[in-house]
């Protein structure tokens, strides 16, 4: 949470550049003048058919679309350091937790999301963005600063709170960059009175520096341009129904993964509710930009801090629990409804943003910007690691076409307990009381299993819900091979500081804490809904 100390010292944070710190962005001025060329060079060879416009399908429309887009990206990286700050847009990051591209612009016709729409249809639309981790405060220490968290140590979730932990030299919170950029920085915590956010930055270290200037941009000077965050909870649960306007139930669609019953289709009836007020809120801040007439030199992210808050989505890195939606919009350069099929890590947000706003992009960020014509993602990597109290360790590789996760704890069951999930998670407890009734399918039985395979490959454009395991496949040998090195070669390459095991009094501490804050309840919910108290509860 950020307070008033956050921005008390803004003109002492400034001062902070130093002649090191103006060295290296000259060196990345360089960097990025590289990175220009590259895109003029290779544009037209590949941009083609990356991009597709819904209704726009001819050749001149796509050189059209190529010419504005890598243009608009060219001449950001070209600005660095030649710009003045006032001439830069404004970069707003509208992040959702735990979210899942669950909306009528990728194809569900069962939420209510029509301000998150109207982005879609004035901006990009990424159906290929995927997190580095399944759960938030890992996930945000990487895209914050375009960092695996497995790299800087912020990999176990809620962990280096209390500890000073510290970012590797050279290692900044992007809002860093931009302030030294001349932007001022906001952690926008009220962006219209029926908007109160949290103003949520769920570390997993401690920032050497306040990490915002202020709680919104309207504490800039005149003319400054802002970099700013706003964090909606409607997604994370509990979820509420919408008394006024709520889903039905009878009418939704739920994956095979999970049990159709009556609860299922509560919660996930809840969970579509939760979805339009999170657009209402969209709605309101984009009139609030349209009011101050700054929408049209804004540039808008639109995101997921994770995947959605489901039994296999959340803490878990099968799609559900890592693919998230992602949105562009910025009228004055990108042509409106695009939709984009590229492979995206979260790593790279604050490349790209810092990239279309002419700031120079740190050599040592491992995110690299998505945007214009630069080479493209052949694969992404997620990791999942602790949870609260649940000690677990679980590697992906996600291409185009297959999904490859590495269990290093496979006599584990994929279900350990996690006291905030089988209290939030309604769907949780329903499972494990249809297993011991044997009322779950064979494809629903699989996930509340004693152990787990050590590895999993899916086939995710012929299996979606990655429910055909093909690891055993010997017609997939040589794909499996192939991700083994790719994990591998990441692992190395990238400093993996999961293969370190944390300290088990982190875990011991974090459940005890849990038992505090969930047992009492839990035994409320198991009595009511005729459960028999489990033996770790005992």
């Amino acid at each position: 949470m950020v307070g008033k100390a956050d921005y008390e010292h803004e003109h002492e944070a400034r001062a902070r550049k130093t002649e090191s710190g103006q060295a290296t962005e000259t060196r990345l001025l360089c960097f990025s003048c590289s990175c220009l060329v590259l895109v003029l060079v290779i544009g037209l060879s590949g941009f083609f058919g990356r991009t597709r416009v819904r209704g726009r399908s001819n050749m001149e429309n796509s050189r059209r679309s190529f010419i504005k887009q890598v243009g608009g990206l060219s001449l950001a990286l070209a600005s660095a350091r030649a710009q003045p700050a006032q001439g830069r847009p404004n970069i707003l990051w509208l992040t959702a937790e735990d979210f899942g591209p669950d909306l009528g612009c990728y194809g569900n016709s069962e939420v209510r999301s029509r301000n998150i729409d109207r982005l879609a249809r004035e901006g990009t639309r990424f159906t290929n963005a995927f997190t580095t981790a399944p759960v938030c405060s890992p996930s945000r220490s990487a895209f914050m600063t375009g960092m695996y968290q497995t790299s800087i140590d912020a990999h176990n979730h809620r962990s280096h709170r209390d500890d000073g932990f510290h970012l590797p030299e050279g290692v900044r919170v992007i809002s860093s960059w931009f302030r030294q950029a001349g932007y001022f920085t906001a952690n926008v915590k009220t962006a219209a009175p029926e908007v109160q956010g949290t103003g949520k930055t769920d570390f997993n270290f401690s920032p050497p520096e306040p990490v915002f200037n202020g709680t919104d941009w309207n504490q800039r000077a005149a003319g400054q341009p802002f970099f700013a965050q706003i964090n909606f909870t409607e997604t994370h649960r509990p979820f509420k129904r919408d008394s006024q306007n709520p889903t039905d139930p009878a009418k939704l669609t739920l994956p095979p993964q999970y049990p159709d019953h009556p609860v299922t289709r509560a919660d996930w009836a809840a969970y579509y509710d939760m979805i339009g007020f999170l657009d209402q809120k969209i709605g309101s801040v984009l009139k609030r930009l349209a009011d101050e007439g700054i929408l049209e030199n804004t540039v808008i992210f639109f995101f997921g801090d994770n995947g959605r808050a489901h039994v296999r989505g959340k803490q878990w890195l099968y799609d559900e629990g890592i693919h998230v939606p992602l949105i562009v919009r910025w009228p004055k350069t990108f042509r409106a409804g695009a939709v984009n099929d590229q492979l995206v890590s979260a790593i790279d947000f604050a490349a790209t943003s810092l990239a279309l706003a002419g700031v120079p992009v740190p050599t040592k960020m491992q995110g690299k910007p998505f945007l214009g014509n630069l080479p493209r993602r052949e694969y992404i990597v997620a990791a999942r690691d602790r949870c609260d109290e649940t000690v677990d360790r679980i590697r992906c590789v996600r291409t185009a076409r297959y999904k490859y996760i590495r269990n290093y704890y496979p006599d584990r069951p994929y279900t350990q307990i996690n006291r905030y999930k089988e209290t939030e998670y309604p769907v949780l407890r329903l499972m494990r009381r249809l297993q011991a009734e044997g009322g779950l399918t064979p494809v629903q039985a699989q996930f509340m299993a004693a152990s787990r395979p050590p590895e999993e490959l899916y086939d995710v454009t012929k299996d979606p819900n990655e429910l055909q395991n093909l690891a055993g496949d010997s017609e997939h040998h040589s794909t499996l091979t192939e991700m083994r090195r790719i994990l591998d070669r990441w692992i190395s390459e990238t400093g993996d500081r999961g293969e370190v095991a944390e300290d088990p009094a982190i875990a011991s501490s974090w459940e005890k804490r849990a038992k505090e804050n969930y047992d009492e309840r839990l035994r409320k919910l198991y009595s009511a809904e005729g459960m028999t108290i489990p033996e770790w509860m005992k």
